[in-house]
Parts: C-alpha cells; structure tokens; sequence
C-alpha cells in the first residue's frame, strides 16, 4: 500500500530491526512518549501529549517511533492516533521494552522525575 495523506508507512513486523528501535528509545522525549503510550489503556492523540519542544520538533520524534516499528499511527478524523506496538516488539525483541520502561521508571524514582 502507498502512503497517502491519511495512511502512514510502517513497517511491518519482519523489517523492524533492534538497532531502529535501540535508536528510537535513545532519545529521552521519545522515551517520555513510550512510557505514556504504555500506560495508557487506548490510542492516544499527538495532542495529548505535552512536550516541551516545538511542534516540528514532536513530528519529528513521532515519525523516528513510527518508521523504527516502536508505534504504530493511524487517522481517526483529523486525529492522528498513536498506540505502541508492544506485542510486535515482545515477539522480536523478548523482554526488551518491559526492560526499557523499569530502567526508566527507576531512574524516574530516582531523580525525582514524574
């Protein structure tokens, strides 16, 4: 399928790669998107999500999520929705994204970060 204005490009189970989502996970706003898509219960909207960088800049750290497989975004309206793709991630990479989000919760814990 070609992307178009409404449909985004991901890839599919197979491409993703552990480097892309190493990379992906490397960035501590990215970080702060994965922790909040795995707390949450539903999709959640770009709008949603409160970083404290420009508008460009969020796109920018939505799109390395989405195209290293970490996420996965779809249109509902003029909403563009985002949930994490936890089970393709434990299918690959076991155990890899509950690691991730203890160490980050802990280092949360510790420097008294929310």
């Amino acid at each position: 399928m070609t992307p178009t204005a409404r449909a985004l490009a991901h890839p599919s189970r197979e491409e993703i790669r552990v480097e892309g989502v190493l990379h992906a996970l490397s960035d501590p706003m990215r970080l702060r998107i994965v922790r909040r898509l795995a707390g949450a219960a539903a999709e959640l909207a770009c709008s949603r999500f409160d970083l404290p960088v420009s508008k460009s800049t969020s796109t920018h750290h939505f799109r390395v999520l989405r195209e290293s497989g970490v996420i996965r975004q779809i249109y509902r309206g003029t909403a563009k929705m985002s949930v994490l793709r936890s089970e393709d991630l434990d299918v690959l990479f076991p155990g890899l994204l509950d690691s991730v989000l203890s160490a980050v919760d802990l280092q949360a814990e510790r420097l008294g970060e929310d």
